[in-house]
């Protein structure tokens, strides 16, 4: 019964587990025993989950690791020619940005090393293919999935305006016809938006989300699930992040380990969604970012892989 509350709560494995670790330490306290390790194991547990709840500040994802049996690679691109394979991807939103203060260009999309890079920078009317103003990229996948895993390995965006994002959308994620997500939802892989948090808690902190319309009877807002994640340093280097997506819920994971899960709102997903990597614009960037037009962020993008059950 306990363990069916906390899956409602979107906790994962790992977060139960440490919930069993502060049990234990109490348990010992009332029969007067103990050991430093258990004692030591229970406070962290503790501390983490008053800070999760309290505070919402971000958990280590210790839940269990990825395993894909069953499961077959669909779709990979590891970025190594010289332009972006417009075969598979396609160049998103051109000329505007998702719901930002700028435009999305093809020009901001380059092939290096092995890496695909999205550059967010200020670009003036000689340069800009929409005029002067600050520039990104989304890009995003011709093909539409229906459940399966989603992983990309990338290096997020070091800066407090722009953000690193890789999602799922559908055609009715936020309207009436996402029937509480099981029309359609937007499901946030990654979005690291706290590269200058002020609390050291949210150094290296990133989301994971699920948005959907109708969860409950007010259809005139979006409902919201979020979850706060820490990856490892992750405006330096190499993280992965993943979501799998089965016919009962959203299971998160950062390098490999479950960071949540959750069946939020009506049910999961059942409709084809778009997969999409963006290097996001905020309505309105930082006053020290605005007036320096010479600022430039990248996205680094190592692979991004897609995995499904065979048909």
């Amino acid at each position: 019964m306990r363990g069916k509350l906390f899956r409602l709560l979107g906790w994962t494995n790992g977060q139960i587990q440490r919930f069993g670790h502060f049990t234990d330490m109490l348990h010992a306290v009332l029969h007067g025993k103990l050991p430093a390790k258990r004692m030591l194991a229970g406070l962290l547990a503790a501390a983490e989950l008053f800070g999760a709840a309290v505070f919402k500040t971000p958990v280590r994802p210790y839940g269990d690791a990825l395993d894909l049996t069953g499961y077959s690679l669909t779709f990979e691109d590891t970025f190594d020619g010289d332009t972006l394979d417009t075969d598979a991807w396609y160049y998103r939103s051109l000329g505007g940005g998702n719901a930002g203060c700028g435009f999305n260009a093809e020009s901001q999309v380059r092939l290096e090393d092995g890496n695909m890079i999205l550059t967010g920078e200020y670009l003036d009317d000689t340069r800009g293919a929409y005029g002067a103003g600050w520039y990104s990229a989304a890009v995003a996948l011709k093909e539409w999935y229906c459940k399966g895993y989603f992983e990309i390995r990338c290096i997020c965006s070091r800066d407090d305006g722009f953000w690193s994002a890789f999602w799922l959308q559908s055609s009715h994620s936020y309207d009436r016809e996402s029937r509480g997500g099981v029309g359609g939802a937007e499901i946030d892989i990654l979005e690291a938006t706290d590269f200058d948090a002020f609390l050291p808690s949210r150094h290296n902190s990133l989301t994971q989300t699920v948005y959907c319309n109708g969860a409950d009877e007010d259809d005139e807002k979006i409902d919201k699930c979020q979850f706060d994640v820490v990856g490892s340093d992750i405006y330096n280097q190499y993280n992965t992040y993943g979501v799998l997506w089965t016919d009962d819920e959203y299971i998160f994971y950062v390098n490999g380990k479950e960071s949540a899960r959750t069946s939020f709102g009506l049910g999961v997903s059942e409709v084809p969604e778009n997969l999409i990597v963006s290097l996001e614009i905020p309505q309105e960037l930082p006053r020290e970012i605005a007036e320096n037009t010479a600022h430039k962020t990248e996205m680094i993008v190592d692979y991004v892989r897609v995995y499904q059950i065979p048909s």
